[in-house]
């Protein structure tokens, strides 16, 4: 079993930062790609960044490209979304998410969840 809690959320102005954190524990940490994910109130949970095992793949959404960053640290088994540039429309729960081996985008592919933190940008 693989137990995953993010943190790093908040309030923060429009064209901020936020560094959300999720720790993993339970299994070997670098068999597992990772991704975050994000719902906001009344939409669909959506895909935001992936990365690889090693870390040396990388995926992100169209409007997170350029903005957000996701990197990895194997020895801490943490993973991490450095998001700069925030907008409104960043607003939404972000969930840390698990699956073995290979990265995705497709959320049903994810077999471990995070509990979600909070992400509110507004002036």
């Amino acid at each position: 079993q693989v137990h995953l809690v993010e943190s790093g959320g908040g309030s923060v102005q429009p064209g901020g930062s936020l560094r959300l954190s999720c720790a993993q524990s339970g299994r070997t940490f670098n068999l597992y790609a990772m991704g975050w994910f994000r719902q906001a109130p009344g939409k669909e949970r959506e895909f935001v960044a992936a990365i690889a095992r090693t870390g040396g793949g990388t995926s992100y959404e169209d409007s997170a490209e350029g903005r957000f960053t996701i990197t990895r640290d194997n020895d801490k088994n943490m993973v991490y979304l450095q998001m700069n540039a925030l907008k409104p429309e960043d607003t939404a729960v972000y969930y840390c998410a698990a699956r073995p081996w290979y990265i995705s985008e497709d959320s049903a592919k994810y077999e471990y969840w995070g509990q979600g933190t909070q992400v509110t940008v507004s002036s």
